[in-house]
């Protein structure tokens, strides 16, 4: 797991000064060395910094094929490379390291680009051919690990991360439209950002770049079958696709223990993160470490159901305490690593389990996440289910369970759940046929935060549909037309949401900013395209989430894992805890200069939106904060990044 800085230049040779600044900026997520390589020509340069996991002492980059024609530099893990590389070797190529990511160079000298599709892990990657003098950039299938590019005075520079494109000359401005999107969906398109020229190459494409050429190329997709696929009703099929599950899960779980460095585990109460622990902890010959994040607060709590876990699992178990001064001491650092906006504070949360887990001495660690995006973990995609596939379902009991549903997640309502009135969704419904669960959701945290926006930058966006604009950049009639309505929700969640929040707030921002890698084994292609073939039915039964994965994990999990529905990670609101640190650098943050730097909000509206908190119930003050946190974490934005 490292970082990487790309520069192409046809104008003007490579600046190695440029280069240099620009991956100093990753010192974070590669502490074990540096290295750097300008192309002879002078057109080409490519940064690297390294977090050391295989190979330790012999895998440094760049690296290059035999003649050196083809150079790369890689974040991320390739699984199986063992075997991958066996066969390479049986081909004549001659490795150089013990690394996983020398396979690459191999593998395109094979296959050109259509090497991405024999690689397996979590990826992002630049490569130089300097025989056909183009530049290949490339990202894995679900966006685990960032790819950022932009056009800077003549070079295209490429990144792991923003900073570094800044670093390399981009001018730090907000890119409005994006922020739009943000506002209004708590989410964007998944080739953008909220910095102005800083594109993203979105997850399962790559970007291939010459002299006055440039082809953004999608590799893979979901691709749920058109149709829906037959209610399970044969207890003998539902056995086979569980045992099929699980197998395959067992497998990208054992691969990803692969390091030469120790491997922990991150464990909540969670069903997902319980799964990868007990099977993991089949795979190892030692009690494995298992990080677990507990708060003050009992209903945000999960220790106790975390630790019986670890028992169960002979598993050594560390509680990592955060609290409101935590959450404060940290808000910021999260933020600028992030390069991203919070609508709750989980992400600083994350941000100090990982500095835990580095300072324990490990550097690598297995997660959860990806899991609710294949099984329809969240409460919405329920609701999705409950509301839009109601074929031979009694309306009486549909009502009923919708309500079961609102009561028994009272923790989401207003995340995972609507909650009040929402903006405008007609032309989601127009293009989609319906409104899914989690775009209404978000959509009512819009409407609360339109109260509070700036007249000019309303004035700018008026008749223009930021939900609209996000659909326009998805392939809505090859990818969702005709497939069932919780797999369109599950198809749009995982295009929006998951890489530019869940991988990145949740994941690799705050895993990298404590030189830390986290492993995804729900998120190997091969687990999510069997996910994808199954129908609903195995993914929601009755009032029962990810079906499948419950059933499959059951024989390593604890009585009260299995039992328990879906509990999403976050943090207490600061805006419910006027007493707290938190609220109290919220307030701070957003009653002073800093707001001033942000030019979306209208100050004085902010102000007295602070000011009418004390007149507010509990819960009223908890649905704003999803409101509040943004607009703190855009002000340190601006303020860490200078943004104009």
């Amino acid at each position: 797991m490292c970082g990487f800085v790309g520069l192409f230049s046809t104008r003007a040779a490579i600046s190695p000064e440029a280069l240099r600044r620009a991956t100093a900026c990753l010192a974070h997520r590669g502490p074990d060395g540096q290295g750097h390589w300008i192309a002879p020509s002078g057109d080409v340069g490519l940064g690297h910094v390294r977090l050391a996991i295989i190979d330790p002492s012999g895998g440094d980059q760049p690296l290059a094929n035999e003649d050196g024609q083809i150079v790369v530099v890689v974040n991320g893990e390739f699984y199986d490379f063992e075997r991958i590389r066996a066969d390479l070797q049986a081909r004549g190529h001659r490795f150089r390291t013990g690394s996983d990511s020398e396979i690459l160079v191999h593998l395109y000298e094979e296959y050109g680009a259509h090497c991405l599709h024999h690689l397996r892990g979590e990826f992002a990657f630049l490569l130089w051919d300097a025989r056909r003098k183009r530049l290949l950039a490339g990202r894995d299938r679900f966006g685990i690990k960032p790819l950022f590019y932009a056009d800077i005075a003549g070079t295209l520079a490429f990144a792991s991360e923003v900073k570094a494109l800044l670093a390399a000359g981009l001018p730090a401005r907000w890119d409005h439209e994006t922020f739009a999107q943000f506002t209004a969906l708590t989410g964007y398109a998944p080739d953008r950002s909220l910095f102005q020229g800083a594109r993203q190459v979105p997850p399962g494409h790559y970007l291939l770049a010459s002299a006055g050429e440039r082809q953004l190329v999608r590799y893979w997709d979901f691709d749920y079958a058109p149709g829906e696929a037959a209610p399970s009703t044969d207890a003998a099929s539902d056995a086979r696709h569980i045992e099929q599950f699980r197998a395959t899960l067992d497998e990208a779980v054992r691969l990803r223990l692969r390091a030469d460095v120790p491997v922990a585990c991150y464990l909540s109460g969670g069903l997902d993160s319980c799964a990868v622990l007990g099977l993991a902890a089949r795979h190892s010959s030692t009690p494995i470490r298992a990080f677990n994040l507990s708060f003050e607060r009992p209903e945000y709590d999960e220790e106790p159901i975390a630790r019986e876990m670890a028992a169960r699992c002979n598993a050594e178990f560390v509680s990592i305490p955060i609290r409101q001064q935590d959450l404060a001491e940290s808000f910021s650092d999260a933020v600028w690593h992030s390069e991203q906006t919070f609508f709750n504070s989980h992400g600083v949360a994350k941000y100090r389990l990982s500095r835990a887990v580095r300072e324990q001495g490990y550097r690598v660690v297995l997660t959860g996440e990806g899991s609710d995006e294949i099984t329809a973990g969240y409460p919405h995609f329920r609701r999705d289910m409950l509301l839009y596939d109601r074929e031979g379902q009694d309306a009486t009991a549909l009502r009923g369970l919708l309500t079961e549903l609102e009561q028994g997640n009272a923790v989401s309502r207003g995340i995972l759940l609507p909650d009040g009135q929402s903006l405008p969704l007609d032309a989601v419904r127009r293009v989609i046929g319906f409104a899914p669960s989690w775009i209404e959701t978000f959509a009512s945290n819009g409407f609360k935060a339109h109260g509070v926006l700036a007249a000019d930058f309303l004035a700018e966006q008026a008749g223009r549909d930021p939900l609209l604009s996000v659909l326009e950049g998805l392939d809505v009639g090859g990818q969702l037309r005709g497939r069932p309505p919780v797999h369109q929700s599950l198809y749009l969640w995982s295009k929006i949401m998951l890489p530019n929040y869940i991988l990145s707030v949740l994941g690799d921002r705050m895993e990298m900013a404590n030189s830390v890698e986290g492993r995804v084994p729900f998120l190997d292609h091969r687990v999510v395209e069997l996910a994808r073939s199954l129908p609903v039915s195995l993914k929601l039964r009755g009032m029962t989430e990810k079906y499948v994965l419950r059933e499959a994990a059951r024989p390593v999990l604890t009585a009260t894992v299995y039992a328990r529905q879906k509990h999403p990670f976050l943090a207490p609101p600061a805006a419910a805890a006027p007493d707290g640190p938190l609220h109290e650098l919220m307030q701070t943050t957003l009653r002073g200069h800093s707001l001033q730097r942000v030019p979306f909000y209208d100050r004085h509206k902010v102000i007295k939106l602070l000011d009418s908190l004390p007149q507010r119930t509990p819960a009223a003050r908890a649905a704003l904060d999803f409101v509040l946190m943004q607009i703190m974490s855009a002000c340190v934005l601006a303020s860490r990044f200078g943004l104009s």
